[in-house]
């Protein structure tokens, strides 16, 4: 993520801030900008951007700002709708009606604002689904329900065929982490959840029936395997024994498309990460030669703005130092993988398949 100032008086922001805290202006992310700007109002609804030369262009606030205070994001005024490019993208929302699930609902489109803010500055299309239910792209927040006879029916968190249903349990945290130490999972989060289900719709998007299937098919392993029956032998058997020398997780190694998955979530992971050091301006200078040593790393999300091998380069020194900072507060390893060099292959290919498509990013639209 990069580092944000208050328009107005310069103040250091964050990307979740919805006010101020020195000038008290109202905040909002500018798409076509990319960034987080000082708001004051223009008159019917409309605001406009303190700062910068000539004429600020108008927007309006979201209306899942206005109305419910989940969002933080502003809608250009020529566009259609009334929503954002993240917060139309949602197409079933938690039960209004049961007190929780607001903070679920806002947990969960936090973490989805974070990973749409990369996906449209990694150039990815991100398209809402049409209204006709063919193409582009949904998120389905729910619930599991009781039925009357005191059956559990189970919301399962995936993706199929465009549609990303996340079960809205997730934004616990105490059962989220239930959930992780039953699985023996190192790593869950709401984020991790939206990137690794992103990973299947882009598959479909930049894979299936493109020039690289072949490719694919050569680095993972080929999709068509029976998926069912895959996930049938990873739950009943676990992973294969050394399953850390080809996968970035144990659940990768369930069939091909998961291992894309995961991989293409390590990805966006590794991204973020990144865009941070590089805009905070973190390097390492340790003292003895032989310690993990990074150099502000290059920018990850702009074209020509480093290569894999940079990215890797500063990848490594910058996890070690962030486990390290988290032991000293106390707290598990932020980053809890070790990366082999068949799964640095692996992610090396997700960063090609991004970076060398030639589209242009498309901004969600709400489907009429």
């Amino acid at each position: 993520m990069q580092t944000f100032h208050c328009t107005n008086c310069q103040n250091l922001v964050f990307f979740e801030n919805v006010q101020c805290l020195n000038c008290q202006y109202t905040l909002a992310y500018l798409v076509d900008q990319e960034r987080m700007a000082a708001l004051e109002k223009d008159g019917n609804g409309l605001w406009h951007a303190i700062g910068g030369s000539g004429k600020q262009p108008s927007y309006r606030l979201c209306a899942n700002y206005v109305e419910h205070n989940i969002c933080n994001w502003a809608v250009a005024a020529d566009e259609e709708g009334q929503l954002c490019a993240s917060c139309q993208l949602t197409k079933i929302i938690p039960d209004m009606s049961v007190a929780a699930n607001k903070a679920a609902w806002y947990r969960l489109e936090v973490a989805k604002r974070r990973m749409i803010y990369t996906l449209l500055k990694l150039q990815l299309p991100v398209e809402a689904r049409r209204a006709d239910g063919t193409g582009g792209l949904a998120f389905e927040f729910l619930a599991d329900q009781t039925t009357p006879n005191g059956d559990k029916n189970r919301v399962l968190t995936g993706h199929d065929n465009g549609v990303i249903t996340i079960n809205i349990a997730e934004a616990d945290d105490v059962l989220r982490e239930t959930q992780r130490l039953e699985q023996n999972e190192p790593y869950r989060t709401l984020l991790g959840h939206c990137r690794h289900e992103i990973g299947h719709y882009y598959w479909d998007v930049l894979i299936q029936g493109s020039a690289r299937l072949d490719a694919f098919r050569a680095m993972f392993g080929d999709e068509r395997a029976d998926y069912g029956a895959a996930l049938k032998e990873h739950y009943e058997h676990g992973p294969p024994a050394q399953w850390e020398e080809k996968y970035v997780s144990a659940y990768a190694s369930t069939h091909p498309w998961e291992d894309w998955a995961e991989s293409w979530a390590h990805y966006l992971h590794m991204t973020d990460a990144l865009e941070t050091a590089h805009s905070t301006g973190l390097s390492l200078r340790p003292p003895r030669r032989d310690e993990p040593f990074m150099s502000t790393p290059p920018h990850p999300l702009r074209p020509g703005g480093g290569s894999f091998e940079q990215m890797m380069a500063a990848w490594l020194p910058l996890t070690y130092a962030l486990n390290n900072l988290n032991r000293g507060l106390g707290r598990a390893d932020s980053y809890p993988f070790v990366l082999s060099p068949t799964v640095i292959d692996k992610l090396r290919f997700v960063h090609k398949t991004v970076w060398e498509r030639n589209s242009k990013p498309a901004i969600a639209r709400a489907a009429v």
